[in-house]
């Protein structure tokens, strides 16, 4: 029994060794085996780990759409086919050349284009790449010798003998390329140009179907190329010419080989741009580039330390920009830029120096631009045709001396600064003081003895001589005495009154380059000056600057600041409808004018006379009565400053006025500068048709059932001018 026993656990104790054993076999086998991944291969799996690396790859989107108040699509986005290269960090220069003669059997780019923006570099890079042995043979032992002399490190040694190459390239080596050299030049410039691990565009004009088909097909032998879809500005209402209505204020933006502009590249940069990414350069597109470039797609690449990806993910969804919808009527802008077109070509007949016109619309009530019209007569450089393109930018790009439609503003500084209270009379006759010419009225004989409304009515200068005058201490008009104002004085209470209208300052307009005109801070040379510049022959103004002076008196006396912008909208799929507002612009009110309601109203009477008493200067040419026109004529006597030579002096025409005068929602400015006669009419023509236009599209929609909402904020607008003017 004992025996059984002892022998049985003798068995067990056999068993629990064995079982020992082969644990401590195991773990002995997976101890060797952990040093073995830590000690020996552990450099090895930290390396290849050190050699991969995210980096993070933005795709572009297409830019959001432009429409104008009525949400008529201006400017979208024409979908282009598309081929680009991706350049990986490996990849070597003979392989990527390799790549574009591929490629240049596959798709054309041999465009007049494509060829010339092949530079001289270009060129010398290039014969050397396909020449090395002639490249190598132009630097002599000599020229190795005296290098070595001067101890540079390998990289500056490297650096001056290619230098040294590129000069010793004849100018008969840089010509000898074929065509189909040039084709694979122009591609491979393209390929090397690009960001590394960044898609670049080589070519996205007219790419035919074949072109795409056939480079899909071959992408596995084409490393780095791929198919795909790109876009373009597409303008809505451009003619052949790439004319359209406010396609100068539309602005443009870069091409993909332009990238970033040099004078905003290190902000765009640090915005999170590529450098080929194409933004807005200029106005609209560049004013509002954060609205319209949309969130670009970020892809995250997974590299080896070599630069190849190793696999790629989607790691942010792109979406396109905003939408942006204008003030702007765009019907109402076509028909605007029809009627400059047809009067300035009217006018322009036997007048060699007059060749624009410029018009800006505004609802005085909100600030809402409604048309910015300009058309200009070019000589274009490689046809020498005179062709007529748009210049609406010159509404706030250009300045003119505007003459006596500055009026309203010299009398409201008279009764500002006490010179003058309203109702008062003066004596209209020419003024003759020592040592100057005689100063006088448009009759030359002089009206007698005048008020305001007459003077404003009949756009007497001598009403205003006297009021400026008085601002400048000198209260008597002495004949063949002289002219003892304070021209300093007077000059500086000039401006400050007439900046309140925003004459002479930045109208606040939400465009880049908008100018001022000259004049600010210029003392005249002489008293007499103070005198021209109460009829406006002295400072100059943009037509921009004088829609909102007309506004200011139209609207009561509140300055309101322009804006050519209206909403900014979430983008859609559907291109027939709008998506959900994100901003509204708001009417802003910069100032209100430091003058008595009474006073303004009193000028607006004299407004009212100027186009409906049969003694007004506009009475004759403004027509319309119907549309309860007020406003101002303008002419002044100007030195000629224009594209062609010699500085004649010329004739400035000019118009302001708001319809209806009784609850004004247009206000209007018309500049046609540069005729050689003081008698054209062109100005008030053009403002008469203008109003018509503008009421009878607005009767249209009213018939239609579908009026502009621009109708609508006036009320809105109203209340918030009441409570302006409640609190100050």
């Amino acid at each position: 029994m004992n025996k059984m026993k002892k022998k049985k656990k003798g068995n067990v104790s056999f068993r629990i060794n064995i079982i020992f054993f082969v644990v401590f076999i195991l773990f002995s086998t997976l101890i060797l085996r952990l040093g073995m991944l830590q000690i020996v291969l552990g450099e090895n799996f930290q390396r290849e780990i050190d050699q991969k690396e995210i980096v993070p790859i933005n795709s572009s989107v297409p830019r959001g759409k432009i429409y104008d108040t009525n949400r008529k699509l201006i400017v979208g986005n024409k979908p282009l086919k598309a081929i680009t290269y991706t350049r990986s960090n490996s990849v070597k220069l003979d392989e990527m050349l390799d790549i574009a003669t591929e490629l240049a059997n596959l798709i054309n780019k041999d465009s007049e284009e494509d060829f010339k923006s092949i530079t001289k570099r270009d060129r010398q890079d290039f014969w050397i790449m396909k020449h090395p042995n002639l490249a190598n043979a132009k630097i002599t032992k000599k020229d190795k010798a005296r290098l070595q002399k001067k101890e540079l490190d390998k990289k500056e040694y490297d650096k001056v003998i290619y230098d040294l190459t590129r000069e010793r390239i004849t100018e008969e080596e840089l010509n000898s390329f074929s065509k189909e050299e040039l084709e694979v030049l122009a591609i491979f410039r393209e390929m090397s140009s690009g960001q590394a691990l960044s898609p670049h565009i080589i070519k996205n004009k007219d790419v035919s179907d074949e072109e795409y088909a056939v480079v899909s097909e071959h992408l596995d032998s084409l490393p780095g190329v791929d198919t795909t879809t790109d876009w373009d500005r597409d303008f809505v209402f451009k003619d052949s010419e790439g004319n359209g209505p406010l396609s100068s204020v539309l602005g443009k933006v870069t091409s993909s080989k332009e990238g970033l502009p040099k004078d905003s590249l290190d902000y765009l940069l640090a915005q999170g741009y590529s450098r080929n990414d194409r933004v807005g350069k200029s106005y609209i597109e560049q004013q509002y580039e954060e609205v319209l470039q949309g969130q670009k797609e970020t892809v995250r690449n997974v590299t080896d330390k070599s630069g190849n990806v190793l696999e790629s993910q989607v790691f942010k969804e792109g979406k396109s920009g905003n939408d942006l919808v204008l003030s702007v009527d765009i019907e109402l802008q076509q028909k605007i830029d029809a009627i400059i077109q047809d009067k300035l070509s009217q006018a322009k007949v036997g007048q060699p120096y007059m060749d624009r016109a410029l018009v800006s619309v505004m609802n005085p009530k909100t600030g809402e631009m409604l048309a910015m019209a300009g058309k200009q007569y070019v000589v274009d450089n490689e046809s020498k045709k005179t062709e007529v393109r748009d210049f609406a930018l010159g509404n706030m790009t250009t300045s003119y001396s505007m003459g006596s439609v500055v009026k309203g503003a010299t009398v409201l500084t008279g009764y500002q600064t006490g010179a003058i209270v309203p109702g008062q009379s003066l004596y209209d006759q020419p003024l003759k003081f020592k040592g100057t010419n005689v100063k006088k009225s448009w009759n030359s004989v002089g009206f007698g003895s005048i008020n305001d409304l007459y003077a404003l009515k009949r756009s007497s200068n001598v009403y205003m001589f006297l009021t400026a005058m008085k601002i400048g201490g000198q209260q008597t008009y002495i004949p063949n005495g002289p002219l003892t104002i304070n021209k300093v004085e007077a000059i500086n209470k000039f401006r400050k009154n007439f900046a309140q209208f925003g004459l002479g300052v930045r109208t606040g307009i939400d465009l880049p380059g908008e100018q001022t005109g000259y004049g600010a801070g210029q003392i005249p040379p002489d008293a007499g000056k103070v005198l021209d510049y109460a009829i406006g022959q002295y400072d100059t103004y943009t037509p921009l600057q004088l829609v909102q002076y007309i506004s200011t008196i139209a609207n009561g006396g509140f300055r309101i600041q322009p804006h050519i912008a209206k909403e900014i909208r979430k983008p859609t799929s559907n291109s027939d409808e709008l998506g959900p507002i994100i901003q509204e612009i708001n009417p802003t009110i910069l100032n209100k004018v430091d003058m008595k309601e009474s006073w303004i109203k009193h000028v607006q009477e004299g407004l009212k006379l100027v186009v409906n008493d049969p003694q007004g200067t506009g009475y004759g040419t403004i027509k319309n009565k119907q549309y309860k026109i007020a406003g101002k004529t303008g002419t002044a006597e100007a030195l000629y400053d224009g594209p062609l030579p010699g500085h004649p002096m010329l004739w400035n025409v000019t118009f302001v006025g708001y319809a209806p005068y009784d609850n004004p929602e247009i206000a209007i400015s018309v500049v046609v500068p540069w005729s050689t006669t003081d008698k054209t009419h062109t100005n008030l023509e053009i403002a008469d048709e203008i109003f018509k236009a503008y009421f009878d599209l607005k009767n249209t929609r009213i018939n239609q059932g579908s009026v502009t909402s621009s109708t609508t904020q006036n009320v809105e607008t109203n209340n918030a001018a009441e409570n302006s003017d409640a609190n100050e």
